[in-house]
């Protein structure tokens, strides 16, 4: 077992091309390579696979095609998709999703102490109505997904959130959801770098 992943770990140096050079380009942004690609790089066609789907949720396209009322939206902010991830990676306890995504979410949110109220208690952050209608809604199906209603989704309608937000905050959900279990299937460790990103303006 490594100290990254009990199952070990590839460097991106040793990846097929394209994921190499997607790999790098994440490295070349934040700094440092994020332990999770290199533990999903022995297995280079999930990995593929993993960043095709976080990416079309995480950082969706603009031009990505959709229904009119879709494109009329405003859609979810990157800050509040990684709000998502930070409350459900909580609810999941995964040290390693709640650790990255709280680093990306303080930097995104431009908030030091959002992240690590919503990772440790989600359910007492303090939140904006429209951040607690997001929170709310993925800890409802992150938590007992079984007992998940059409109640669920009428709060959030009710809060504003439109349709493919609704959707956005589920998929966010099950993405993580498996990303939690990998992390605890792996016991994924993360980046030191992670902990002292956004802690000071």
């Amino acid at each position: 077992m490594s100290d990254v992943s009990r199952f070990g770990v590839v460097e991106p140096e040793d990846l097929p091309d394209d994921l190499r050079e997607r790999v790098g380009a994440i490295a070349e942004k934040s700094g440092f390579v994020p332990n999770i690609f290199r533990a999903l790089g022995r297995r280079p066609r999930e990995l593929r696979a993993f960043l095709d789907y976080h990416d079309a949720l995480m950082d969706p396209a603009p031009t990505d095609p959709a229904p009119q009322a879709s494109r009329e939206a405003p859609g979810l902010s990157k800050a509040e998709r990684e709000l998502v991830v930070v409350a459900t990676s909580g609810a999941n306890h995964c040290t390693y999703c709640i650790v990255a995504h709280g680093a990306i979410l303080r930097v995104r949110s431009k908030d030091p102490e959002l992240a690590d109220h919503v990772g440790t208690n989600p359910y007492s952050a303090e939140l904006t109505g429209r951040h607690r209608a997001i929170v709310d809604l993925a800890l409802a199906l992150a938590v007992d997904s079984a007992s998940f209603t059409d109640d669920d989704i009428d709060a959030a309608r009710e809060a504003g959130l439109s349709e493919d937000e609704i959707w956005d905050v589920g998929a966010i959900t099950a993405l993580f959801a498996m990303s939690n279990r990998l992390a605890h299937l792996t016991a994924l460790r993360p980046n030191a770098e992670f902990f002292t990103m956004g802690r000071q303006g």
